[in-house]
């Protein structure tokens, strides 16, 4: 009688510790569908170079044209991004809407435009006018290229 105890004592100890490591619960973490957007970091800096490689190639620059476009370039990509950056924030949430702001989309608007205006003739003075009317097209290209793929991103993710 005693050794059959000992036998269930010993099988009762043997099946906790086998159920104890291979069914131990595993804390997962929960699927949150509402979590906010959080870009990478440099993931801007990463499309920048892929945009430069795109419109490089589509370009070909010979090595002059190269030295003196690129460094124009970036101011003209520099210039533009201050003026949007103005102007989503004069569309902001904490913003009130009225005639002024109105206006200020206006006026940031115009100075888009004059950016524009003013490098397309620094262009000129490095590109021939094929080049620089390529340039424009192939910026809007690669932005079209993007934004389709985001939108395809975000209709696979159920968004």
């Amino acid at each position: 009688m005693i050794k059959l105890i000992i036998r269930i004592v010993l099988c009762f100890l043997f099946l906790t510790g086998i159920a104890n490591t291979s069914f131990g619960q595993f804390r997962a973490r929960p699927i949150q569908r509402n979590e906010p957007f959080r870009p990478r970091p440099n993931a801007g800096r990463k499309i920048e170079m892929v945009k430069e490689n795109y419109i490089g190639q589509r370009l070909n620059l010979t090595s002059d044209q190269a030295k003196a476009f690129w460094p124009l370039y970036h101011q003209y990509v520099q210039d533009l991004t201050a003026v949007r950056i103005a102007k989503r924030q004069n569309n902001s949430v904490n913003t009130p809407s009225d005639k002024e702001q109105v206006n200020k989309e206006l006026e940031y608007d115009a100075q888009l435009v004059e950016i524009r205006k003013r490098y397309t003739d620094e262009f000129y003075k490095i590109l021939p006018p094929e080049k620089v009317s390529e340039l424009y097209k192939s910026e809007r290209e690669f932005n079209d290229e993007v934004l389709r793929q985001l939108s395809e991103r975000s209709v696979r993710a159920g968004n």
